[in-house]
């Protein structure tokens, strides 16, 4: 596979905000998912992926066979982020809350997220929930993730973002971004999506609003990653509200 790269400049809560957030929402609601352009430069992803190595940035790591969840190893980033996921972490929030809050209202349920990012992971750190969810992931051959939602309490904001920081192709094979969604009074739905270098995909944390004859429903769903077959594939998941 050949890497395309666009030129990048400014900081990067313009790139997220040159996004085009209409057609963004639109995929979301359609399928649950919606990759962005490329938000990140090469070098910017592999200063980001070289952290993996500094254990003093991270407050946990995870082997997920131990566990269960697949194979391979994450880790969650303590409150002292790098500014470049900092950053992310902020630019996104104010794109993704008016989509977070019209999924609330078409389901009937409350929308507790405030105007600020601050605001609301102090809500999160009320109620218990007062650990950095920034996760690292490193996957080598034969590492997979299992489905799964990144789910850690009461307080949810509904949508997360991943952030590929080596290239499909050419640094690793397979490792594709799976999502699966359960319909109501119908079998699942699978999706593949390949994530190139730099660019995020926004996706569904627990469910999404679904149309049926009856109103609105929820649609659950669930994210994991295909075996990677060769290579090592770093990726960044930048979660909106904290862990227990």
């Amino acid at each position: 596979m050949t890497e395309t790269t666009t030129r990048l400049g400014g900081p990067v809560a313009d790139r997220v905000a040159r996004g085009d957030w209409t057609t963004l929402a639109g995929e979301l609601d359609e399928h649950g998912h919606a990759l962005t352009g490329q938000l990140l430069t090469p070098a910017e992803c592999r200063g980001i992926a070289a952290l993996y190595d500094r254990s003093d940035r991270f407050r946990s790591t995870v082997d997920m066979a131990r566990h269960r969840f697949g194979s391979g190893q994450y880790r969650y980033f303590t409150h002292d982020l790098p500014d470049l996921v900092q950053e992310l972490r902020e630019a996104f929030y104010p794109c993704l809350l008016p989509i977070a809050r019209d999924w609330a209202a078409r389901l009937g349920k409350p929308a507790p997220w405030p105007d600020s990012l601050n605001e609301w992971l102090h809500l999160c750190h009320e109620a218990g929930q007062d650990k950095s969810a920034q996760i690292l992931l490193r996957y080598g051959p034969g590492d997979w993730n299992a489905l799964h939602r990144d789910v850690f309490g009461d307080m949810v904001f509904p949508l997360q973002v991943v952030i590929g920081l080596d290239a499909p192709g050419v640094d690793f094979t397979g490792g594709e971004f799976l999502m699966t969604e359960q319909r109501p009074r119908a079998q699942s739905r699978g999706s593949s999506t390949t994530l190139p270098r730099g660019h995020g995909l926004i996706f569904t944390t627990r469910d999404r609003p679904v149309a049926t004859r009856r109103g609105w429903s929820n649609g659950p769903m669930r994210h994991g990653v295909s075996t990677v077959r060769s290579g090592r594939r770093h990726t960044l998941g930048l979660v909106f509200h904290d862990a227990a």
